[in-house]
């Protein structure tokens, strides 16, 4: 249906297209309308955790944890809610989010707008999707970058019941600085802090809970590089690979100057060198979690080619609806 209901949805701004999607999935959801795909694949075992299959939904689409159900009865072995702040923030000013129709992308400079840990932890409390749900967490846009790791070890701390993974977001362009974190000294100091408060976390509430950082494929290969070895050397348990791109070379749409990250097909190429450059610095039993530009199956088989073990989708899923997950799910990408 949802090659019908597209046009439709495209019409309304995109902002608005994306909160009425999510309102009407976790409706659809609710009254038994959604039958999954089905896989035949045998469960992935990764960070102690147990995948149904190897396609997951991004951060970002799902920011406030409001269709975890919905999302997951589309048949995804996984879904990563947020970013998520210690306080509630509206974000960045409207408009914030483009179609470029003739890219098969989308820009955001949304800026973390989300209704803060305390209203998502109980979001996650309640859901009842059986599949593995991660959260990404993040700083506020108020918080000063020496102060980062603050917000971070709060958001943790508080999602830490809640939560099958944590991911730590260091690598979206549409808050002030936050990129900065990506680096050297910087992120091995949050990234300590942050383990530092797992061990305090799990020994107090008898559940290990990993920990993953997101890193954006705007880093050169030898900034890659030192990131992912600061991240090995900070007892982080995996990577997720990558965040949207303020690169605009070759884009057609009207849309391409405006400010924020990129993503959707024209990352795709960028992404699977950023997988490639991680998988040729860590063993290949450390989880690498490819994203960026994934439309069809053939790009999803070619991001597990690159390196990664899991795969998880955003912007295609807005240009193709459902039925990419059912082509991925069947291709050798979900082997």
């Amino acid at each position: 249906m949802y090659s019908f209901i597209r046009p439709l949805l495209f019409v309304l701004p995109p902002e608005i297209a994306h909160g009425l999607t999510l309102n009407v999935l976790s409706m659809a959801r609710g009254v038994g309308l959604l039958p999954a795909p089905q896989s035949d694949s045998a469960p992935i075992e990764l960070m102690g955790l147990r995948f149904p299959n190897r396609l997951g939904i991004a951060a970002g689409l799902d920011k406030n944890a409001s269709c975890i159900d919905g999302l997951g009865g589309l048949g995804v072995g996984f879904v990563e809610i947020g970013t998520v702040t210690p306080r509630p923030q509206r974000g960045n000013a409207k408009p914030r989010l483009f179609r470029l129709l003739e890219d098969q992308a989308l820009i955001n400079r949304m800026g973390f707008p989300n209704d803060g840990q305390q209203a998502i932890c109980e979001r996650l409390r309640v859901r009842r999707y059986q599949g593995i749900c991660g959260v990404n967490i993040g700083k506020n846009a108020d918080t000063l970058l020496q102060d980062a790791a603050r917000d971070y070890a709060d958001c943790l701390t508080a999602v830490y019941a809640f939560a099958d993974y944590v991911a730590v977001n260091v690598s979206s362009p549409n808050t002030t600085g936050l990129r900065n974190l990506q680096s050297g000294d910087a992120l091995r100091s949050l990234l300590d802090a942050l383990i530092a408060t797992r061990t305090l976390l799990e020994r107090d509430r008898g559940r290990h809970v990993p920990v993953l950082v997101k890193l954006t494929t705007d880093l050169s290969d030898a900034e890659l590089r030192e990131a992912v070895r600061a991240a090995l050397g900070c007892g982080i348990e995996g990577i997720i690979a990558t965040n949207t791109t303020v690169d605009r070379g070759g884009l057609r749409s009207m849309h391409a100057t405006e400010a924020g990250g990129l993503s959707g097909a024209p990352l795709l190429p960028r992404a699977i060198r950023a997988v490639e450059c991680i998988r040729a610095e860590v063993a290949s039993g450390y989880p690498v979690i490819g994203v960026g530009g994934i439309g069809s199956a053939a790009d999803a088989i070619a991001m597990r080619k690159a390196g990664a073990d899991l795969i998880q989708i955003y912007t295609g899923l807005v240009y193709r609806g459902p039925k990419l997950i059912r082509e991925i799910l069947a291709s050798s990408a979900n082997a």
